[in-house]
């Protein structure tokens, strides 16, 4: 019997999740949410970008779509410029007894000394009301920082440090939210956008350091962060929009995570707009984009992940990834425990049933 899903937000990650739910058979659609006016009554098959038609139109109702009683939500709205909103969906969703796998509030991949105690009981509560479960995740931070790392590291008999890196070139990635709202893009630098703010890549990438410890079974001392910014030489277009000249066009950040005045524990961002900038700064392992897991220790490791596609670039690889460990992880997380789950206490995901000949 298929697992009944609702699906919520339609953005780049989104639709291909959707597309995913759509074709499946191991899922039935029953409910597809927006919040953008366009797209209200448009079918679920159009809206994935798929030469079908399910019959689902989308609501932008959120009354309407838990009314359909999933037992599931694949909840893909943005979270990042609206935590708050995003949170209370969640809660909202949780309390009425369904399942939620998504990629936002992102916070929720590993709250705990991430989120105020508080919020994180709203959450769990939430969860306990509905006898529900929760698991957010992603690419980075995601499987990525989380699940490849582990997978190393379970077979070291020493570990010194774990370096987590995602290197790309951004310029076909066309989410203006992110490239200019969040991560300033094209913005002059002597504005601070929302990412560089004091304190916030730590939170954002705080999950990732807080869970990598915990696997560990290490106590950080502290996060800290630096940051390293570069101008556009001259104006030049993305598929996001325009960067003027002067305007940010590269960026290297790092959150570190401290144990005994030594980095434990690593993220690393190299994102560039232009393959010529900074050339000084980490190469990719392939053209465009890849990531990299680094294990200092007994034995050592350097594995670099290089997603391609055949319907885009490395940018839209990446995106599917993320859709795709959504989706396949709702028949697990449908099962688990009521409560937060994450990468730690799920089963292995194998992508069992996925097998395609073409």
């Amino acid at each position: 019997m298929p697992i009944r899903v609702a699906h919520i937000g339609t953005g780049n990650v989104g639709r291909l999740a959707l597309g995913q739910l759509i074709d499946d058979p191991q899922y039935e659609l029953v409910a597809v949410g927006v919040s953008t006016p366009a797209k209200v009554g448009r079918d679920a098959g159009e809206l994935a970008g798929l030469d079908v038609h399910t019959g689902i139109a989308a609501t932008d109702d959120m009354d309407e779509v838990l009314a359909t009683r999933p037992d599931c939500a694949v909840y893909c709205a943005m979270g990042d410029t609206r935590l708050p909103q995003a949170m209370a969906d969640v809660q909202r969703i949780l309390a009425a007894g369904i399942d939620v796998v998504g990629s936002a509030p992102g916070t929720l991949q590993y709250p705990w000394q991430v989120m105020a105690d508080k919020y994180i009981g709203r959450v769990e509560e939430a969860a306990r009301q509905g006898d529900s479960s929760v698991f957010i995740t992603g690419v980075d931070p995601g499987f990525a920082n989380d699940l490849i790392p582990f997978a190393f590291a379970g077979t070291c008999q020493e570990i010194e440090q774990v370096r987590c890196s995602e290197i790309a070139d951004y310029a076909t990635y066309d989410g203006s939210t992110v490239m200019f709202d969040v991560m300033g893009f094209g913005k002059p630098l002597s504005e601070m956008p929302m990412l560089f703010q004091p304190g916030v890549l730590s939170l954002a990438w705080g999950t990732t350091l807080r869970q990598l410890s915990a696997g560990l079974g290490i106590t950080l001392d502290e996060i800290t962060e630096t940051t390293d910014r570069e101008p556009a030489p001259e104006a030049f277009d993305v598929a996001a929009g325009h960067i003027p000249e002067g305007g940010l066009a590269a960026v290297r950040f790092e959150i570190h995570g401290i144990v005994d005045g030594r980095s434990a524990i690593v993220v690393e961002h190299v994102t560039r707009l232009r393959g010529d900038l900074r050339p000084d700064w980490p190469q990719p392992a392939q053209p465009g984009g890849s990531y990299r897991v680094e294990i200092v220790g007994e034995p050592s490791y350097t594995v670099d992940i290089c997603p391609t596609s055949r319907r885009g670039d490395h940018n839209h690889a990446a995106i599917v990834a993320a859709a795709g460990r959504i989706v396949n992880a709702i028949p697990a997380v449908v099962a688990a425990p009521a409560g937060i789950r994450t990468t730690l206490d799920l089963p292995l995901i194998t992508g069992k049933g996925l097998y395609t000949r073409h």
